[in-house]
């Protein structure tokens, strides 16, 4: 017994276990690893902001560029006035996209407790941590409006659609946002861009 254990030790004498190089590299990998993992989830959220802020500028130049377009007569069922549509795919913490308004003057997260302050020209954005970013539009004033459609199927001012309100101005967008999102230019008394969602 005593020299088959002695013939076995002196076998496995020759056979390394694990290598320390290998020991070593791995240790490493593993540490370049968790670094990566701990960079990646602090940039993560600057970029998906980065991403929000390209994708709101997108959408001022395209409402911008509609307005110097043919508006239509609120009451015309012809032609429609100029469109564009605004493709919005953003993160889950952000909490709403408002259109000429800002619907949370006072920042307590509640869009119904106090009056919306109308800010043409402007695209606001809210996160759910409570940082709102403004997209000034360039050009002549906007001026926004909620659509709806009436019953011969041409979009016209949605004067129901902000019950807790007497505000009329202002299209808003609450979270999620995903899809396509459009509005025409329309004439009653001044031009209006007006929302068909």
């Amino acid at each position: 017994m005593v020299d088959s254990l002695q013939h076995f030790l002196e076998d496995t004498r020759g056979v390394d276990t694990i290598p320390l190089k290998m020991v070593v590299y791995l240790t490493i990998t593993a540490l370049v690893v968790v670094l990566a993992a701990v960079s990646w989830a602090n940039i993560s959220p600057v970029m998906d902001d980065a991403d929000v802020d390209r994708q709101l500028e997108d959408a001022a130049l395209k409402i911008s560029s509609i307005q110097h377009g043919y508006a239509r007569e609120i009451s015309s069922k012809g032609t429609d006035g100029s469109m564009c549509t605004v493709e919005l795919s953003l993160p889950e913490h952000v909490r709403y996209v408002a259109f000429g308004v800002d619907p949370d003057p006072d920042a307590d997260g509640d869009l119904t407790n106090t009056e919306w302050s109308v800010e043409d020209n402007t695209i606001l954005c809210s996160y759910a941590r409570g940082v709102k970013t403004r997209v000034l539009i360039n050009g002549e004033p906007v001026t926004f409006r909620k659509g709806v459609l009436d019953e011969g199927g041409k979009w016209v001012f949605d004067y129901d659609s902000y019950s807790n309100s007497n505000l009329t101005e202002g299209v808003v967008i609450e979270g999620p946002i995903n899809g396509d999102f459009t509005f025409e230019l329309i004439f009653d008394d001044g031009k209006y861009s007006i929302s068909h969602f």
